[in-house]
């Protein structure tokens, strides 16, 4: 009996049994692990192939953010496919779902931005300004938050909104002073108590300090004051808005004030309303006036395209904010020649 105890408290045997128990304990949490990882992977591939699919569903992105720890930023970049398809909804849905499991402050306001701005691409122009406002209430110095707000109140047409907006903006270093001069055009032309006269007074003070709204101008003067137009024709430089002028009604246009212009001369001659030039410098002018001289004339006509001076993206329709970058008035109109397939007469007005 006395060798049997002495057996069991040799130290030998004692490292012999925690060295099995050792592997033990390791084989059991290393298979555990490998069927762990196995049901995961499973698990992940499913998810997988229905993203793949394009039919990941909103509490797919929580379940990859919380139980996958995916980046967040990841998870937004997931959620953006949907932007580049155009959904605006899907995306709008994603991010509301994730909006009830983040707790983060800064990646609360990160997705806050990103639902006001889809709400505002998709159209939903009311619920982008709630969520602006709502976003302002907690970080007042948002800059993104307050451009976007800015751009929601010129489209719902509450310029003065939009204008008080702005002295918030610079008031953090933000230059306005473009932002301010269209935005004072727009209250003029949009202020219906004001008669078209004093709207003209009002917007003519504005263009001779600020060249910019020349477009703006002109457009307003060939609707609602012609004869203005005409008679200050000198002062401005019809090639920014030769699409407008090109589409004018015959019976808008000065003929005599026309020919007194180079630029209406030779674009007259080449729409046919003038017959006074053989040639022009600009080729396309050219040909159309060559065309009009022709005994057999060819059916043919300028198309325009605008491109944007800031972020050089290009437009088949005039805006006078890019639809891109939002900056105004710099789109810059291109022509070239095209075949005519209808009425190349009828106005853009």
């Amino acid at each position: 009996m006395g060798n049997i105890a002495l057996g069991y408290r040799d130290p030998l045997f004692g490292i012999i049994l925690i060295v099995a128990l050792i592997f033990l304990i390791s084989f059991f949490t290393y298979y555990y692990s490998i069927y762990k990882e196995k049901i995961a992977r499973k698990d992940y591939r499913k998810l997988s192939k229905r993203f793949e699919l394009g039919k990941l569903k909103e509490e797919d992105y929580v379940h990859l953010y919380k139980t996958y720890n995916l980046p967040f930023d990841s998870i937004l970049l997931l959620a953006s496919s949907f932007l580049h398809k155009g959904d605006h909804n899907k995306a709008i849905s994603v991010y509301l779902t994730l909006l009830e499991h983040v707790k983060d402050r800064v990646k609360k306001e990160e997705l806050l931005e990103l639902l006001g701005t889809t709400y505002f691409k998709g159209g939903f122009l009311q619920r982008s300004k709630e969520i602006f406002l709502r976003i302002l209430k907690f970080s007042p110095r948002n800059k993104n938050a307050l451009l976007h707000l800015l751009l929601v109140n010129e489209k719902l047409k509450d310029f003065k909104k939009a204008k008080e907006i702005t002295l918030c903006l610079e008031e953090l270093d933000k230059d306005m002073s473009t932002d301010k001069i269209y935005l004072d055009s727009l209250l003029i032309l949009n202020d219906s108590v004001l008669s078209y006269e004093r709207r003209t007074e009002l917007l003519y003070d504005i263009f001779k300090e600020n060249k910019i709204i020349e477009r703006i101008f002109a457009t307003f003067l060939i609707q609602f004051n012609k004869a203005f137009l005409w008679e200050h024709i000198s002062e401005f430089d019809c090639s920014k808005f030769i699409d407008v002028m090109w589409y004018m009604p015959l019976n808008d246009i000065n003929l005599e004030k026309a020919i007194e212009n180079d630029f209406l001369a030779e674009l007259y001659n080449a729409k046919g309303y003038l017959n006074n030039l053989k040639h022009s410098k600009n080729f396309d002018f050219d040909i159309l006036i060559l065309i009009n001289q022709h005994e057999h004339k060819i059916n043919a006509t300028l198309d325009f395209e605008y491109i944007c001076s800031s972020c050089k993206h290009s437009f088949p329709i005039f805006d006078t904010r890019c639809p891109h970058c939002h900056q105004i008035l710099t789109f810059n109109v291109k022509h070239h020649l095209t075949k005519a397939l209808f009425d190349t007469n009828q106005s853009l007005q």
